[in-house]
C-alpha cells in the first residue's frame, strides 16, 4: 500500500494554493509552539561550553563542572569532552548558532538517509509539509531548544543503515562506533550487527569505538579513570529516575516507587528477547529499516534514564509504518508524541491515571517493538533476499518444489494463446525459465511452476525473475491477484508502475506497447521544563543535568 491510495482531503490543486496552505500550517506550527512553554534556554549546551571552558581555560576537570545554581553537570564519556573542544575558542552566542545550525542539517541528513532517492518526487511541497510536521515532534523540539546531540548520533547510525541497505558495507559500522564512543546508548547498534551476524561492520564498530575511547584516554586520562570508574555508575549526576520525562522502563518502575534492581534486570532482558528475535528476522531478509528502527525503540526502552529528547530514536519506526501500508497509525501515535501529554502529570503520577498516562511514550515505544512491520523490503533492492553472509534467502513453496508435468499446463497454453493476451504460455515458461531456490528449469519442468503458480494461487519464489519474464497482473483467475510474481529472495525487477527500475528492467516511463509491462509486487540528556501550561512550579534548569 502506498500513501497515493490513503483516501483524505484532496491537497491544493496550484503552486499558490500549496504555497498558502504552507503559511497556514506554518502560522499554526508557530503559535502550537508559543502557546507550550518548551523552550529549555539551551542548557545541556551551556553544560557542554562551561565543561570545555572550565577544562581548557580553567584548568578544571571534566566532571567537576557544574552549571552555576544547580548541582548538575557533564555526563558523557570523554570522547564526547574531546569532539567539543572548538567551542573553547568561540564565544556561547556562536556556539548555539553553530549547535542550531548542526542539528538542521543532522535532521536533513537524517531523513534524506532514511527516505532515500524517492523524496525528490515530493518537491519543495513534501519538503514543506514535512518541516512542519516534524517541528511539532516533543522529542525534536527539545532536542534543539536543549542543544542537545541526539540527532546528530542519529545521523550517524542511519549512514551505517544505509551504508547495509545498499550492499555498501566497507565502511559499515564507523558512524556506529563514533556514536556508542559519544553516548552509551547507540552501543545497541553493534548489538544489532552481532544479531544479524554482520561480522565485519561489528568488528569495524567495535574498533572505532574502542580507538575513539584510547584517544580520550590519552587526551584526558584523569577524566577517563574517574568517567570509567565512578561518574558512570552514578546515575545521581544525571538527575531523577522517577522524573516525568524519563520514559524507559526504570522510569516506569522509579515512579511506581519500585526500587527492585533484579524486576529491572527481568524486564529489560525479556525486551532484549524480543529485539533480538525480531531485528534478526529483519536483518535476515534484508530488511534494516525495520532492524534499525528497533533498535532505537530498544535502546530507548533498557537505558536506564531516557528522557523525552532522546525518543528522537522513534522517528525511523514512523518510515516504517508508513512504508508499511500504515499511515493512519503512523500519523496518530506520531501526534500523541507531540502533545506533551506526560506532563499532565508532573506533579502527580500516582493512581491508574498517573500509571497510564505519565508513561504514555513508553507504551507507544513497547507497542511498535511488539507490533512494527518487518520484512518490508523493495523488490529489486540491493539488500532483499540477501542472509547476513551474503547467501541469498530462498522460500520453498508447494508449487515451487513441484518439478513433474502438470495437468494444468496445457489450459495454460490455451488460455494464454487467446486474443488480448500479451504472451503465450510458451514465451512466459521460456523467459521465467527457473525452478525453486535459482535452478533453471526448462520443457515441461519449467511450464509446470508457472502453470501450478497460476492455478493454484501460490507463486514462485527463490528464484531470479526478471521484467520479461514477470507475469502480468491479470493473466490468473479474476480475484485471485494470481499473475503477479510476489517478490521473493532473487527478484531482479522493481516494482512500481512501468517497472521502471532494476538491474534486468529494459522498461520505463514511456515505454510503448508490449514494453515492461511486467510488474511486480513487494513481498510484503534531561527535561528542564514542564511543558504544562500555568504549572505552579515549572521545571526549571536546576532540574535535571546534560544527557
Amino acid at each position: 500500500m502506498s500513501l497515493d491510495r490513503v483516501r483524505g482531503p484532496r491537497p491544493p490543486g496550484t503552486d499558490g494554493g500549496r504555497v498558502l496552505l504552507l503559511l497556514a500550517l506554518a502560522a499554526a506550527v508557530t503559535v502550537f509552539t508559543a502557546t507550550v512553554p518548551l523552550l529549555r534556554d539551551w542548557f545541556d549546551l551551556r553544560v557542554y561550553y562551561g565543561t570545555v571552558n572550565s577544562w581548557v581555560h580553567g584548568g578544571g576537570h571534566v566532571y567537576d563542572y557544574r552549571v552555576p545554581g544547580t548541582p548538575y553537570g557533564f555526563t558523557y564519556p570523554p570522547f564526547a569532552a574531546v569532539l567539543m573542544l572548538p567551542m573553547a575558542l568561540v564565544g556561547p552566542g556562536t556556539a548555539t548558532v553553530a549547535a542550531l545550525l548542526l542539528n538542521l542539517a543532522a535532521l536533513a541528513a537524517a531523513v534524506r538517509l532514511w527516505t532515500g532517492p524517492g523524496w525528490r518526487r515530493y518537491g519543495w511541497y513534501g519538503a514543506g509539509l514535512t518541516a512542519c510536521a516534524l517541528a511539532l515532534f516533543e522529542p525534536l523540539r527539545d532536542t534543539f531548544s536543549f542543544g542537545q546531540v541526539n540527532l546528530l548520533l542519529l545521523a550517524l547510525v542511519l549512514t551505517d543503515a544505509r551504508l547495509l541497505a545498499t550492499g555498501r558495507t566497507r565502511w559499515a559500522g564507523a558512524g556506529i562506533g563514533l556514536a556508542a564512543a559519544v553516548k552509551l546508548t547507540p552501543a545497541l547498534f553493534i548489538g544489532l550487527l552481532l544479531v544479524t551476524r554482520r561480522w565485519r561492520a561489528a568488528a569495524v564498530a567495535t574498533g572505532v569505538a574502542a580507538a575513539a575511547t584510547a584517544l580520550a584516554a590519552l587526551a584526558a586520562p584523569e577524566a577517563s579513570r574517574f568517567y570509567w570508574t565512578r561518574a558512570l555508575w552514578d546515575t545521581t549526576r544525571v538527575g531523577r529516575l522517577d522524573y516525568v520525562s524519563n520514559q524507559s522502563l526504570q522510569g516506569v518502575l522509579a515512579r511506581l516507587g519500585v526500587e527492585s534492581r533484579a524486576l529491572w534486570a527481568v524486564l529489560v532482558l525479556l525486551v532484549l528477547c524480543c529485539w533480538a528475535r525480531r531485528a534478526g528476522r529483519a536483518g535476515a531478509v534484508g530488511d534494516w529499516r525495520a532492524a534499525f528502527a528497533l533498535t532505537g525503540l530498544t535502546a530507548c526502552l533498557v537505558s536506564p534514564v531516557t528522557w523525552v529528547h532522546h525518543l528522537v530514536w522513534l522517528l525511523p519506526s514512523f518510515a516504517v509504518l508508513i512504508r508499511a501500508g500504515r499511515p493512519r497509525v503512523a500519523g496518530a501515535l506520531y501526534a500523541v508524541l507531540c502533545t506533551s501529554v506526560v506532563w499532565l502529570w508532573f506533579d502527580d503520577a500516582s493512581g491508574v491515571d498517573g500509571f497510564l498516562g505519565s508513561n504514555t511514550y513508553t507504551w507507544i515505544t513497547l507497542g511498535l517493538l511488539v507490533w512494527l512491520p518487518v520484512g518490508h523490503v523493495p523488490a529489486g533492492h540491493p539488500s532483499a533476499g540477501h542472509l547476513p553472509g551474503g547467501r541469498r534467502a530462498t522460500s520453498r513453496s508447494t508449487s515451487a518444489t513441484a518439478v513433474p508435468p502438470s495437468a494444468a499446463a496445457p489450459a495454460i497454453s490455451t488460455a494464454s494463446s487467446q486474443p488480448g493476451k500479451a504472451s503465450s504460455s510458451a514465451a512466459v515458461v521460456e523467459a521465467a525459465g527457473v525452478a525453486a531456490n535459482g535452478v533453471p528449469a526448462t520443457g515441461a519442468g519449467a511450464e509446470a511452476l508457472v502453470a501450478d503458480a497460476v492455478v493454484t494461487g501460490v507463486p514462485v519464489t527463490g528464484a531470479p525473475v526478471t521484467c520479461a519474464g514477470a507475469l502480468r497482473a491479470g493473466d490468473g483467475p479474476v480475484g485471485t491477484g494470481v499473475g503477479t510474481v510476489a517478490a521473493g529472495a532473487g527478484t531482479d525487477c522493481a516494482s512500481g508502475p512501468g517497472c521502471d527500475s532494476g538491474p534486468d528492467c529494459a522498461s520505463g516511463p514511456g515505454r510503448g506497447p508490449g514494453q515492461g509491462r511486467g510488474r511486480v509486487r513487494s513481498a510484503s540528556s534531561e527535561p528542564t521544563g514542564s511543558t504544562r501550561p500555568a504549572a505552579a512550579n515549572p521545571q526549571s534548569s536546576s532540574s535535571r543535568a546534560s544527557s
